[in-house]
């Protein structure tokens, strides 16, 4: 990280708005299909689903959803960070349990230390959740991803589940992991977890010089060394729920780097220490009104080191950075009528920043953030509209000069409309205004932080349609298909640039960005025998994002950097008895690596086929998995940042026992 930040008759409606409320609330777990009705533009993966693709981290399984641009800094080890409909990583908003991740520093969360192992579902929003009983920051970002982590479930005289999984394959990979479910009472349920991985990140790779490939070299330090613990707790209340959670991680780990001018290794490392504790509660007083309350505190350590002793090209850096936040809110719905709701929620965040960097600032930010929001359905037409107030107030040490206060509003409307009540065919459309506040990183660091950075604002415009249709006595059983059209602003766009000395940056408001684009997503599920099922998901993506920053650059209307035209993917899984099978593809297009859309900036398309066989072997005491996984099938030679070769043929073999 620290790289990235140098260089939703009456009586039915209202018993529908409950129901939906409840759901919403619990990320749409109990969702059975990945494509759901939902006002807000929605794409979500869960269950087996998850695990048929050969994904292990978060940012994995992102890859199968359309608009989403993944940048992967080079294999196991490189920083993971995503962009939805090209309006950049910090606009995103990632969410675990319903609670967010937040990062003050830098504003980017590294998704491949999530592991999917303990992960019940990932779903992705543009906008925001259709849901307006929700905490404040819910409505805060342009773009969302929800990660739910598995829920203890019990069958009658079950009081606990085990699952235990072993991983290995290439580069040395080792990869333990064990979850403990344990009923502890009829109202509260626990859960354990943790996970362990080890990879010496060392992998082949085709150097390209102007000729061609030409050189064969091998990654190199790019090792990960990494724990995850986690705990949750469970419990029911009359009329209502809450659940906590502690997470822990701490990893070692080498940053590859990146490869020119023949240069194949780095020596700079980095260690990471997360930890957090979070709480959520819900209960119905009434049938009228909700309540809901969420608190979070998190302790951030990242330990930065480059030792030209090492490698005689990097300057020394020996930083520490320590953060930390405290995190509180409160939500209410109150119903008006059986159709009508309205919601109210107000939040406060405190972020710190520590670090041993001279001149440092040692930042202090409170933020209040505050939404009022409401739902109301007609029949077949849903209808949503929220404002969200955002106060911003900044402390520096006492001889420096903190950034302005800063107050914003911005609102949000959705609609949806189905047109024929005997088909499941809905229209919807939403706008929205938010903006993304400058990190601590663009504001004050040493020599490079601007404190009269302006916040970046997005607007956001959105059309789709999704259908949906069941079929009997047919192969084909279901399918599902969704297609939005949308537009898309970044005004003050922040960027760094150079001074007059080279070693030192600074952070200005300069860009503007113009994003067009298309999302397309298809699901069908077949059923040609009585044992055998066939389940297909397509997704394909159409960008055009323009830089419009300054007339007389000769990049002026070009393809920002790493969009690219075209992208999608393609997954299918077949099932038979105790056997599966899947294959999936990932194609990215051609795309330019700099706002100067050159052809010296031009990178190829690249594609991936991976594919997998699993057994389930139902034993005395449990069941047991065994898998075989060969990803980048075809040993595809390619680069998703440029220099940042990725891995070619690999494979892992997964052996998983459940009791």
């Amino acid at each position: 990280m620290l790289v990235c930040a140098l260089i939703g008759s009456t009586v039915s409606l209202y018993a529908q708005s409950k129901l939906d409320s409840l759901q919403r609330l619990d990320e749409v777990v109990i969702t059975a299909r990945s494509i759901q009705k939902e006002v807000i533009p929605v794409q979500q993966l869960q269950g087996e689903q998850l695990q048929r693709l050969a994904s292990h981290s978060v940012a994995d399984a992102l890859r199968y959803f359309s608009g989403i641009q993944i940048k992967d800094y080079g294999g196991v080890g490189g920083l993971k960070t995503v962009n939805i409909r090209s309006m950049g990583t910090n606009h995103v908003g990632v969410f675990y349990d319903g609670i967010e991740l937040g990062n003050a520093q830098n504003g980017t969360v590294d998704l491949g230390r999530f592991s999917l192992d303990n992960m019940e579902s990932v779903t992705l929003y543009n906008g925001q959740k259709s849901a307006i009983f929700q905490p404040a920051k819910d409505f805060g970002s342009a773009g969302s991803i929800y990660l739910q982590s598995r829920t203890p479930k019990f069958d009658e005289n079950e009081t606990h589940r085990v699952k235990a999984t072993f991983k290995t394959g290439s580069f040395g990979t080792v990869n333990p992991a064990l979850l403990w479910e344990q009923k502890v009472s009829e109202k509260v349920n626990m859960s354990l977890s943790g996970e362990y991985m080890y990879t010496t990140g060392r992998y082949k790779f085709t150097y390209r010089v102007e000729e061609g490939y030409d050189t064969t070299a091998v990654r190199r330090n790019g090792d990960v060394n990494a724990l995850r613990l986690e705990n949750g707790w469970f419990g029911k209340l009359p009329q209502g729920q809450w659940k906590a959670k502690a997470y822990f991680y701490r990893s070692e780990r080498g940053y590859p780097g990146a490869v020119v001018r023949n240069k194949f290794s780095h020596e700079d490392r980095q260690w990471d220490t997360n930890v957090f504790v979070q709480g959520s509660l819900r209960k119905d007083f009434s049938e009228r009104y909700s309540l809901m309350l969420n608190a979070k505190y998190a302790y951030d350590y990242l330990h930065y080191l480059a030792d030209p002793r090492q490698d005689e090209a990097l300057m020394y850096i020996n930083n520490h950075y320590r953060q930390q936040e405290a995190y509180v809110s409160l939500a209410q719905r109150y119903t008006l009528l059986p159709s009508w709701d309205v919601s109210l929620s107000a939040d406060y965040q405190f972020n710190l920043l520590n670090a041993d960097l001279k001149d440092f600032v040692y930042p202090r930010r409170h933020t209040v953030l505050a939404a009022a929001a409401t739902s109301l359905h007609l029949g077949r037409v849903k209808m949503q509209a929220s404002i969200l107030a955002t106060f911003v107030h900044d402390n520096v040490a006492s001889d420096t000069t903190a950034a302005a206060n800063k107050m914003e509003w911005t609102p949000t409307a959705i609609a949806s409309w189905q047109p024929f009540r005997q088909h499941d065919l809905h229209l919807r459309a939403f706008y929205k205004r938010i903006f993304r506040m400058p990190t601590l990183n663009d504001l004050y660091y040493t020599f490079i932080g601007n404190i009269n950075l302006k916040p970046e604002y997005t607007n956001q415009y959105n059309i789709g349609i999704t259908y949906g249709k069941d079929f009997r006595h047919t192969w084909l059983r279901h399918i599902e298909a969704q297609a939005d059209v949308y537009y898309n602003e970044v005004e003050n766009k922040i960027v760094a640039t150079p001074t007059s000395n080279f070693f030192r940056w600074t952070m200005v408001n300069l860009g503007k960005v113009e994003i067009r684009g298309i999302d397309v997503a298809l699901q069908t599920n077949w059923q040609p025998a009585q044992d055998l099922t066939l389940t297909t998901r397509m997704n394909y993506t159409y960008q055009k994002a323009q830089d419009f920053t300054d007339p007389s650059k000769l990049y002026y209307g070009g393809q920002i950097p790493y969009i690219p035209w075209h992208s999608g993917s393609a997954a299918v899984n077949l099932n038979w008895k105790q056997w599966e099978a899947s294959y999936s593809f990932i194609y990215t297009g051609e795309r330019y690596s700099s706002q100067a859309n050159l052809p010296v900036n031009y990178q190829l398309p690249w594609y991936t086929s991976d594919f997998s066989v699993s057994r389930n072997l139902p034993l005395r005491t449990g069941d047991m998995k065994l898998t075989l996984e060969v990803n980048n099938l075809l040993n595809q030679q390619y680069e998703v940042v440029s220099c940042y070769p990725m891995p070619g043929i690999n494979f892992k073999a997964i052996v998983q026992y459940t009791f």
